[in-house]
């Protein structure tokens, strides 16, 4: 499992603050969980929809889109 929290703009535009989600073993790349997250609905799609900047970290950590989260 993993705890995603979300903040300024993607709070708004989701309506949470923080959600769980579980994972493969083998892990998901950033890029993969925001394409996952964007197919959640419109609240989703409008917080990560294309040309959007989004900052991710992992563990504090400023995290690439290409990334693995375990």
């Amino acid at each position: 499992m993993i705890n995603i929290l979300y903040f300024a703009r993607l709070r708004e535009n989701i309506g949470i603050d923080q959600e769980e989600m579980a994972l493969s073993q083998d892990g998901i790349t950033v890029a993969d969980l925001k394409s996952t997250l964007r197919g959640r609905g419109d609240g989703y799609e409008r917080a990560f929809e294309k040309g959007q900047m989004v900052q991710v970290a992992i563990n504090q950590t400023r995290a690439a889109m290409g990334d693995i989260i375990k």
